[in-house]
This record gives structure tokens, sequence and C-alpha cells, in this order.
């Protein structure tokens, strides 16, 4: 059923049970166990991507966790319409939660395929997936101090006892006890390393803290009351994968707090290149002239003002009364400057300025006589 599991495990440990054996021979106990710690060290480099994603995902929840609080307020009663606001805000800032738990929802199948295919190593077997009766029978005899790797402290259900391996419960427990303690130990580390970079909001929130509590201290004890149900080489998966979490943890967060820090000192050195120095003036802003607009040249009306005042009473008489004699309405329409009337106006005035008349009909002071056609008859 689950052989598209089973398969990809057994060639995994096959592969580097042939290269350890080279070195310490295929009967060797060294040669197994580096095979299984191998196996995990393979599968998590292979995850090691993922992981770091995993690390950014769980940043990025970090950095909007408040926009989240006022989703759950706002759309607290309607869990579909909560449900597709999450998802809507997560794409936005390019969060995959399905993706940050890849690592985690991975170990899951290799550990029951690894455990799968160790209990299949009994000693009347024939073959073992990939591996053959020669593997079979190199797993049963291989031993670190006297223990199996195959075989259990307390028999599982359909295991072999100790008799069937050779052993007995004193050489396992010299081996697993050490395993079973580091084992419970690294989780503790591994799970105390995940709950310190959590946010004060998060471990306010009841669900995580009873998440921390179980990684805290369930599963740790949860490993070690476990271990004597499990094939030897099970405990040392456990360590071994214990061991490359917390490594790879101090690795990741360190190069995320180093990016982080490297994107905050740009972010301060561009705003300080941008802010003005001390004793600087601030530069005038320009009116943005709006479309459609003339062009506004600086200090036009300034210098119309000086010159239209120094010009004298003479230049603005006489710019008035052209001005006026141009508006001049003439039977309600305006007299356009050259017309045929206009000119004859200008003249009749001149003529009248020559021979000394004033307006008024007034001659040097005196009244002018009247026209003959203005007498009576």
């Amino acid at each position: 059923m689950l052989n598209f599991i089973y398969y990809p495990v057994s060639w995994i440990l096959w592969f580097w049970h042939e290269a350890f054996g080279y070195v310490f021979g295929p009967s060797s106990g060294a040669a197994w166990a580096l095979a299984v710690v191998f196996l995990v060290f393979t599968l998590r480099a292979i995850l090691y991507k993922p992981f770091v994603h995993q690390v950014r995902s769980m940043r990025k929840m970090q950095e909007f966790a408040p926009e989240i609080q006022k989703l759950k307020k706002k759309y607290g009663n309607d869990k579909q319409k909560l449900a597709a606001e999450m998802q809507k805000l997560q794409s936005e800032h390019g969060v995959n939660p399905v993706g940050g738990c890849l690592p985690m929802l991975v170990q899951v199948p290799v550990f029951i395929g690894l455990f799968h295919v160790l209990r299949e190593f009994q000693p009347y077997k024939t073959e073992n997936y990939v591996f053959d009766r020669a593997d079979v029978v190199s797993f049963n005899d291989a031993s670190l101090f006297g223990a199996k790797l195959g075989a259990s402290v307390i028999p599982y259900h359909g295991a072999l006892p100790l008799s069937a391996y050779n052993t007995s419960i004193s050489q396992m427990l010299v081996v697993m006890i050490p395993l079973m303690i580091a084992a419970g130990l690294f989780t503790h580390i591994t799970a105390r390393h995940s709950v310190a970079r959590q946010t004060e909001a998060q471990m306010a929130n009841p669900q995580a803290a009873i998440m921390n509590k179980l990684t805290l201290y369930i599963f740790p004890i949860g490993v070690v009351v476990g271990a004597p149900f499990l094939p030897l080489a099970i405990l040392f998966y456990w360590v071994a994968n214990n061991l490359w979490t917390l490594g790879q943890q101090r690795v990741v967060y360190n190069k995320i707090d180093r990016e982080e820090a490297e994107k905050a000192t740009r972010k301060t050195e561009t705003q300080r290149s941008l802010a003005p120095k001390v004793g600087q003036k601030p530069t005038p802003t320009t009116r943005q002239k709006k479309p459609g607009a003339k062009p506004i040249t600086p200090g036009a009306t300034s210098a119309a003002k000086v010159s239209g005042s120094t010009d004298g009473s003479g230049a603005s008489g006489a710019s008035g009364s052209s001005a006026a004699s141009a508006a001049s309405p003439t039977n309600g329409v305006p007299k356009a400057n050259g017309s045929p009337s206009s000119t004859k106006d200008a003249d009749e005035s001149g003529a009248r300025a020559k021979a000394g008349e004033r307006p008024g009909g007034q001659r040097n002071g005196r009244p002018s006589a009247p026209t003959k056609r203005g007498r009576k008859r």
C-alpha cells in the first residue's frame, strides 16, 4: 500500500550501507548505524529549501499578525468569509502555510517507512524490498557492543524476542540508554530553540501555549518512554534527526537575522542620505503649472509696475487715452483701431488743439463763437 514510501527509503538506506560497508565491512554495526544516520541527513538536505521557506513564512506571518487579529474580530462568526480573507491576505504577503508545513509533513511518512523497513529485517526473510537475503543476514548479524540494531528491549507486536537475535537486555540497555537520553535531550533543546523565537503575541495565544508545552516536555518524555518498544536503529534515526534540526535552525536563523539586519542598515543609510544636513536651508518648492495655463515669468509683474511708475504722466495718459478711444462704443458697437470714423475724430481733435481751442468749445480761455450751423435763423 505504501510501497511508494518504502522503496525510496530502502534505496537510500541500501546506498549508504554499501558505501560504509566498503569501509567497515558489510556486517559491521557501525556501517548499518551510519547508513541510518545518513539516510536522515539525505532526506533533510533535500528538504533544506522548504525549511528555509517555512522560516520566512513564519516571519512574514509575524509581521502581519495584527491584520489577522483584525480579520478575526471582523469575521469571527463567518468562518467561510474569514478563511477567504485570510487566504487573500496570505497571498498578498506571499505566504503559503502548506508549503511552510512541508518539512514537518514529509518527516512523518519517512519515519513510518524506516520503521517498516527495519521491522521487515526478520531473520527468516529472504528479501526486504531492495535488500536481498545476504543483506538481511548482514543486518541481523550486525551489532554495537553486543546490541542488535533490529531488536527492541520490549518486543512490539509481531517482533521476535531478544533470544532470536542472540542478544540480552543488559547488552541492549548499554547502547539504548545513552541514545534514549540523547534523543529526549535534543528534542527538548530543539523545541526550546523554536519557542525562544516566538513573539509575545504568539506566546499569549492559548493554543500556542499548549503546543509549546507539548513540544518542550511531552514529546521528549514520550521519546524516553517509548524507546524500549522501538528497534535500536530507530533511536539512531531520532538522535540524528534532532541533531540535524538543531544545527539547521541555528544556521538558517542566523542567516535570516543577518539579512534583516543588513536590510535595516541599508534603509537607515538611505534615510540619512535623503535627510537635509544640519544648518542647510530647505530648498523652495516651485509651484506646479496647471494644464492649459499661461507660463508664469518670474518678476514680470513687478517689472511692469516699476516701468509704469517711472514713465511719467504723459506716457500713462497717452496709453490711457488710446485705450479709452479704442474701447469707446459707437451705437453699442466698439470701433476698431484704424477705422475711418476713429481717424476722422483724431484729425478734428488735432485741428482744435492747433487752433488753441480747449475742450468744451473754449479758445484761449474764451468761449468760442457759435458756428453757423448752431445760430438761430
